[in-house]
């Protein structure tokens, strides 16, 4: 689930026994999106994803991170086509031929948080739109190359907007990534723009970031609707999210949701 800049929160560094039970958080996270992978079809409403994600982390011994939080009332954010996060899930909305639906899912294991998020193509989707789904993928492993100790979290950030770019698509400016441990949203928030000269923290080992690129294919400017949570682009044009929690180390990055395919 991406952040609105705030006020700055704590960075926390994670032991060595504590990314492992995040990874296991993470890989809880995956599963379930990969099962969502394959039940997301025309016809379906997300309402059902929902069910079903909620149902695959109880199973594994994990609750969903979002329902509750702030007010949310789903488990899953789940944003189709023009909107770019933290839509609600409805059985009033279903899922169409020619739609890209994002789905992203985070949950709670052993006092420790996952947070991932992926964007299908249901069915056959125009080029367009494939082709964001691509650009927006690749950009969150751009960004995550640049996670490395001793770089700044601005590497991060114009890795994955350079890569966007590049294409012509705009990246959301008004939600972020963020650091990721005992709480859902912690310290650092993890831009995917460039923040220019202004300083940003040094990447420690130990840090676990959520990356998750929103990349739109017209403006990056956005509007929360009156529900108070969907974020749709202000020109109704495509947009796109995909998301990892990795965890760094000495020798580079983790990606602890790496069993998503």
């Amino acid at each position: 689930m991406s952040n609105a800049p705030a006020t700055a929160k704590q960075i926390t560094l994670k032991t060595v026994s504590e990314i492992e039970i995040m990874r296991r958080a993470n890989r809880i996270v995956g599963g379930a999106l990969n099962m969502l992978r394959e039940k997301a079809d025309a016809g379906v409403s997300t309402w059902e994803l929902d069910l079903w994600a909620e149902e695959f982390a109880r199973q594994h011994g994990a609750t969903p991170a979002f329902k509750g939080y702030h007010g949310f009332p789903g488990s899953l954010c789940v944003s189709l086509n023009e909107q770019v996060v933290h839509g609600i899930p409805s059985k009033k909305v279903v899922l169409a031929e020619g739609d890209i639906v994002s789905i992203d899912f985070g949950v709670c294991y052993k006092g420790f948080y996952g947070d991932a998020a992926v964007t299908l193509a249901i069915g056959e989707i125009d080029a367009a739109k494939a082709n964001l789904l691509k650009v927006t993928h690749d950009s969150l492993y751009k960004g995550i190359e640049q996670a490395r100790v001793g770089n700044r979290i601005n590497d991060i950030s114009a890795a994955v907007q350079a890569h966007v770019e590049k294409y012509g698509y705009s990246v959301v400016k008004q939600f972020v990534g963020h650091g990721i441990g005992a709480a859902l949203h912690e310290g650092p928030e993890v831009p995917n723009y460039s923040v220019g000269n202004k300083r940003t923290p040094r990447i420690m080992a130990g840090m676990v970031l959520a990356i998750e690129p929103m990349v739109n294919l017209g403006t990056f400017e956005v509007k929360v609707l009156k529900d108070g949570w969907t974020v749709i682009t202000k020109d109704k044009s495509p947009s796109a999210h995909f998301e990892h929690s990795i965890a760094i180390s000495e020798e580079g990055p983790i990606i602890l949701s790496d069993n998503i395919y």
